[in-house]
């Protein structure tokens, strides 16, 4: 098995060793599955109960990815009129961390008194804690274009248009593309919280119903799918963003004689 494979494998065989050593645990305990059920328990959960997992699942997944496009355009464009001044970027950056340092779960209840319970509050959610991620990073990559880069893009003429959309942009797509990866991981995290206090649907209600049933292998197995989704559009962000900023990054060989 050559590295490549090898470092492909490690992070199947690190969950495959965890949940073996979860099974064995809660049987050796004798842990009764309502405080922690073992995964096998779980896996039955996850098929018993299939078809009512992807139902709630698609509708949290919906409402997950209108908060993160969302984000995407509001994050990406104050991203870029905080980061294109250095003005503007004293004036405004300590507004956008005093909003981010409060707790969303404190709104969800004043936008349910707005808008209702729903799919809406998921949204707004989900959108509220993705979008300063985004906003943070494309600021930042903008405002570290080097002052002497730029008193000679201006001795040549470029005007301060040019330098934020022929310098600035491009050496903000790195950071751009790796926010997106912690974005999409935090909308879930919205839209599962709103879902929770103010929704019909969606994996964060059937949580909580399950909860109240003392139904613990199914809150485990909806936790599993929403790890799940998670995980898989992580990925498709870390794919994209291989290919789109591929030449800011360099491949870093770790180990001895690597």
């Amino acid at each position: 098995m050559n590295r490549a494979w090898r470092e492909d494998a490690l992070p199947w065989l690190v969950s495959a060793a965890l949940l073996i050593l979860w099974e064995f645990g809660c049987r050796a305990f004798k842990v009764p599955d309502f405080v922690l059920p073992r995964p096998s328990q779980i896996a039955v959960a996850l098929s018993s109960n299939f078809g009512t997992l992807m139902f709630h699942a698609t509708r949290t997944l919906v409402s997950t990815l209108i908060g993160f496009g969302l984000a995407i355009v509001v994050g990406g464009f104050l991203g870029v009129f905080v980061g294109s001044s250095r003005l503007i970027y004293k004036a405004i950056y300590p507004l956008l961390v005093g909003f981010n340092a409060v707790p969303k779960v404190a709104i969800v209840p004043v936008l349910v008194v707005w808008f209702g319970i729903g799919t809406v509050p998921a949204v707004l959610t989900a959108f509220l804690l993705s979008f300063f991620p985004i906003a943070v990073n494309v600021a930042t990559g903008l405002a570290t274009v080097e002052p002497e880069l730029e008193d000679v893009l201006r001795s040549l003429g470029a005007t301060r248009a040019d330098i934020v959309l022929k310098v600035g942009l491009p050496r903000s797509l790195p950071y751009f593309f790796a926010s997106l990866k912690i974005s999409i991981t935090l909308a879930f995290v919205g839209a599962v919280i709103a879902e929770t206090m103010a929704s019909n649907e969606g994996i964060g209600m059937l949580i909580v119903q399950a909860s109240s049933n003392l139904r613990i292998p199914l809150v485990f197995a909806a936790l599993t799918v929403i790890a799940a989704m998670s995980v898989a559009m992580y990925a498709v962000f870390a794919v994209i963003e291989g290919r789109m900023t591929g030449w800011a990054t360099r491949r870093v060989d770790f180990g001895i004689g690597g």
